[in-house]
């Protein structure tokens, strides 16, 4: 990095860009998905505080960093090509640009293209005309958006999937107390060592995380 002659105005906005990062990493990268489906796991289970949430942020981020290795490295390598100048409006602009590329065609490729195209039609609703149809679907301002619905959605399909077993548990354990005649017993009693046993003989977790992994292939 180039310090000399540093534009204050650029340095502010460096700076600034820095100070984004936690929410980038949500927002932008793998780790809104997985969180959300490793805390609908948890609930679908009936365990509301094991694993504890800190412990789930923490796997969700260490499964974000294998994730997003890849355009990590891609990230790197360009900021070698062309490293950071704040002497310069141009060739910060320049580094910028050539550094997001990555990690824009990571969420182009993960982004669901429906969704993509109404972000698009809105423009024409509530942009101005020249704005609107200036837009084009790479920029940013629209593959953010769309990348973050994307992912909220898969999401939750995948937590609704994983709900269902736990949830057969749950009726047949009712049902059967019923017909027993055992009211007074409550079905979480019964069914949460079977769910747990159910997902320990499955592997739940490994399976899991490896079908998070594959989908962002």
């Amino acid at each position: 990095m180039n310090f000399q002659g540093i534009d204050p105005l650029l340095l502010a906005l460096f700076l600034g860009a820095l100070s984004l990062m936690p929410m980038l990493l949500i927002v932008c990268t793998a780790f809104l998905k997985i969180v959300i489906v490793l805390m609908i796991t948890r609930n679908a289970i009936g365990v509301q505080q094991v694993p504890p949430s800190m412990a789930i942020n923490g796997i969700a981020l260490a499964a974000t960093m294998f994730i997003m290795a890849p355009v990590g490295y891609e990230i790197a390598e360009a900021v070698k090509v062309t490293p950071v100048d704040l002497s310069s409006v141009h060739a910060f602009e320049q580094t910028s640009v050539n550094a997001i590329q990555p990690l824009r065609a990571f969420m182009m490729r993960n982004t669901d293209a429906d969704i993509l195209t109404h972000l698009v039609e809105n423009t024409a609703r509530m942009w101005p005309a020249e704005m609107a149809q200036a837009a084009r679907r790479d920029d940013l301002i629209l593959l953010v958006p769309a990348y973050v619905l994307s992912q909220l959605q898969a999401g939750f399909e995948i937590g609704f999937l994983i709900y269902i077993p736990f949830i057969v548990i749950d009726l047949i354990v009712s049902n059967l107390l019923l017909a027993l005649g055992m009211q007074m017993v409550s079905p979480m009693t019964i069914s949460l060592p079977l769910k747990l046993l159910l997902f320990v003989l499955v592997s739940g977790w490994s399976r899991l995380l490896d079908s998070l992994f594959l989908s962002y292939l």
